[in-house]
């Protein structure tokens, strides 16, 4: 059993270049919360900090990127916004990333806890190289054929 002091995290870097969005995510999901570990205490937080690149080349499979649609409200009258996921992707595509982790993650304040160990960046480029991350494979998650 891990107890709180005691839990090293570790930095897991993933390339998410023709990669499939919810099958990254599952897997994002599950190392933020640490259940690749065979420590792993499900009131303790031992999971690992997760770095991702080239969130911009993300893929959505099938007509994903046309028939998802992303509600939010902006708190005033009148304020309902929504926005396709390839628009998303477009626009902001750390975002869409983000979104799809968070909703994997538990609602609650250790889940909070572990969506802040998230780092998403659109491009190559991302200040995280002092804490040597290791990079993992990103094979099994692309599209069959790619």
């Amino acid at each position: 059993m891990a107890k709180p002091g005691e839990v090293q995290a570790k930095w897991q870097h993933f390339d998410a270049d023709d990669v499939v969005l919810g099958r990254l995510a599952a897997r994002i999901a599950t190392i933020l919360q640490g259940k690749h570990h065979a420590r792993y205490t499900a009131y303790v937080d031992t999971g690992d900090f997760v770095l991702v690149t080239n969130a911009s080349k993300i893929v959505l499979s099938g007509t994903k990127a046309d028939t998802r649609i992303h509600h939010w409200h902006s708190g005033y009258l009148g304020g309902m916004r929504e926005m396709t996921a390839g628009q998303m992707r477009d626009r902001d595509p750390a975002r869409l990333l983000r979104l799809a982790v968070r909703r994997m993650l538990p609602k609650t304040k250790m889940g909070r806890a572990m969506y802040g160990k998230l780092k998403v960046y659109s491009g190559t480029e991302h200040p995280h190289a002092a804490q040597t991350p290791v990079i993992n494979d990103t094979k099994p998650y692309r599209l069959k054929g790619r």
